[in-house]
Parts: structure tokens; C-alpha cells; sequence
């Protein structure tokens, strides 16, 4: 088993750090909070550390960030000197540079660099991409993915860079290229600087678009993607019980006659494994190290999603 080491045991962390301990793969949990990283540690069984004493552990083969986003490039390059795949918390970077540098030192020190699109390992995503790919909704017309909540403010980064980072990854993982144009209306209601809600608005070419729309000031939570194709259309609903997270309509405009005409069938649900995303994701990072899988959601993948959210800055 690959012994891990997670950076930062709060908001998120702590969920990391659950993860690879039900997995016998922690190996050293470590924060700025000394007192939580020593709290963590305990209730998991592994070894409180300092950055540096991770970096130097020849038995520590991976490292997991889930540090402050400004943070995320230079933790990231110094794991990968040392020799240590890296699995780091969206969004990858705060620019292209530091992640034209990230990818770089993973190519040189021949390590992977994984970033944490979670939903591109749910079960729900998986199951609606391969819909897609095998041509079961037709050709895609448009996509809306709505990540809406009354939740944490941050103070870091604004909600696109916050919430969007999921939603933009499923957009262009579904379509398979990056859009022609981004077009960004943010607003910051509680006039502390950054934005608190916002709509993407991503061209992909004259036929296909797709409108990504965050808030963290919303008063009922929604994490919803809906993909409207020349075929059928699907919704994955995130906060619906499994046995209702993925729904396909067989409904469609069909143009054949000259005339266009809705047709439209009865909904269907899509029965799914029911299983944890995020311990998904974090056996996909121990099989990745181990070689036992491909790449999914690597350096290229997250560079591709922060060019998106560079374009709409």
C-alpha cells in the first residue's frame, strides 16, 4: 500500500485525511494548527509532520494538498522535488505560469500531478459521460450546471474560483475541447471584494454552449448539470437521493419533417453504485502511483479548466 501524507487538516482536509485512513493508506497528516494536526493524527493513527519532514520521508510516496489556493503552486513544486507524486486541491494554480510550472517539475521528477475535480470521479458523471460518449443524448447542444448555496464565505478567491472549478471540469471533459470565447457577469453582493455570485457563459462552437452560474448567497442549495442534446437530455442532480441523481429524458426537437416538432417521452432514473465520490477519488490516487490507472484528471486537465477561469477573471 502507497503511504500518504495530507497538507492541511480543515475545512476539506479533514475529509482527505478520513479518506486515506479507511483506505490503511495515512501515513502523516500535517497543518499550521499544530494542536489540530496532533488531534488528527490520534483519531487516525498516523504521524503529525511539518511540510519539510514530509518532503524528506523516503517512505511517504504521495502528498495531498488541500491548502489555501495561493498556496497550492509553491507546495506543489516543492512535493514534486522531492520526488513525491502530488494529488492538490482545485483549482490548481492561481495562473498559467505556476502551472505551466507544476506540470513541468511533474514531467522532470517523472511523478503524477492529479488535481481534485471531484465530480469527475462520481459515480453519477461517470455513468451520464459515458451516455454521452457512446451517443445516447445525440449531439450536445448546451449545457447549464448550477453550483447554488447559502454557505462559507471565503476570502481567498472569489465563487468562480471557488465553486466553478467542478462545474467548468464536467463542461469540458463532456464536450472534449475548450471553448472558442468566456464571458464572465460576477457580482459581489456583500461588498467585501470578491464575488459572491456569478454566470460563465462558454461558446464552443455556433451549436454548442454551455452556461455555468455559482453563488455561495443562494437561499437553497442546488448542484445540478443538465445537458441538452439533439437525441435526449439528462439532469445529474447532486443533492437528489441516489436512486434519483441521474435522470434521462428521452425528449428532443426533432427537425426531420422541415417543421420542428417536440418529442417527448417518459423520464427515466439510472440505477448507480452508491459509493463516496471523494473515496473514489482518493483510491483512484493511490492506484495512479501504483500504476494500476491513467491519468484523469492531471495537470493538462486542470490547466485547461484554470485557462477557463483565467478567461473569465
Amino acid at each position: 500500500m502507497k503511504k500518504i501524507a495530507v497538507i492541511g487538516c480543515g475545512h476539506w482536509g479533514k475529509n482527505l485525511v478520513r479518506n486515506f485512513a479507511d483506505l490503511g493508506a495515512l501515513h502523516s497528516v500535517c497543518d499550521p494548527n499544530i494542536d489540530l494536526a496532533e488531534e488528527m493524527a490520534a483519531s487516525y493513527n498516523a504521524a503529525a509532520a511539518s511540510f519539510e519532514e514530509v518532503c524528506s520521508n523516503s517512505g511517504i510516496d504521495g502528498v495531498v494538498i488541500a491548502a489555501p489556493a495561493p498556496l497550492h503552486a509553491e507546495l506543489t513544486m516543492a512535493a514534486l522535488e522531492a520526488g513525491k507524486h502530488v494529488y492538490v486541491e482545485k483549482p490548481l494554480a492561481m495562473n498559467m505560469h505556476e502551472a505551466e510550472k507544476m506540470m513541468a517539475a511533474a514531467e522532470n521528477q517523472k511523478r503524477h500531478l492529479m488535481v481534485g475535480h471531484l465530480l469527475q470521479y462520481h459515480p453519477a458523471f461517470v455513468e451520464l459521460k459515458n451516455r454521452v460518449g457512446a451517443g445516447e443524448l445525440g449531439d450536445i447542444l448546451h449545457m447549464q450546471s448550477n453550483r447554488l448555496s447559502f454557505g462559507k464565505l471565503r476570502s481567498e478567491e472569489d465563487v468562480v474560483w471557488s465553486f466553478a472549478p467542478h462545474d467548468i471540469s464536467m463542461v469540458l471533459s463532456l464536450v472534449g475541447q475548450e471553448p472558442k470565447s468566456v464571458r464572465c457577469v460576477a457580482t459581489d453582493m456583500t461588498g467585501n471584494g470578491l464575488a459572491d455570485k456569478a454566470s460563465l457563459f462558454l461558446q464552443f462552437s455556433d451549436a454548442v454552449t454551455a452556461q455555468i452560474s455559482v453563488s455561495w448567497l443562494h437561499p437553497v442549495k442546488e448542484q445540478k448539470l443538465i445537458v441538452i442534446g439533439t437525441k435526449a437530455m439528462a439532469v445529474f442532480d447532486d443533492t437528489k437521493p441516489w436512486a434519483e441523481k441521474l435522470t434521462v429524458f428521452p425528449q428532443y426537437a426533432d427537425r426531420a419533417s422541415g417543421d420542428t416538432a417536440l418529442v417527448k417521452e417518459a423520464a427515466c432514473h439510472v440505477d448507480l453504485p452508491e459509493a463516496e465520490p471523494l473515496k473514489i477519488e482518493c483510491q483512484y490516487f493511490l492506484d495512479l502511483i501504483a500504476g494500476d490507472s491513467q491519468p484523469r484528471t492531471d495537470g493538462a486537465e486542470g490547466a485547461r479548466v484554470l485557462k477557463v477561469l483565467t478567461d473569465a477573471s
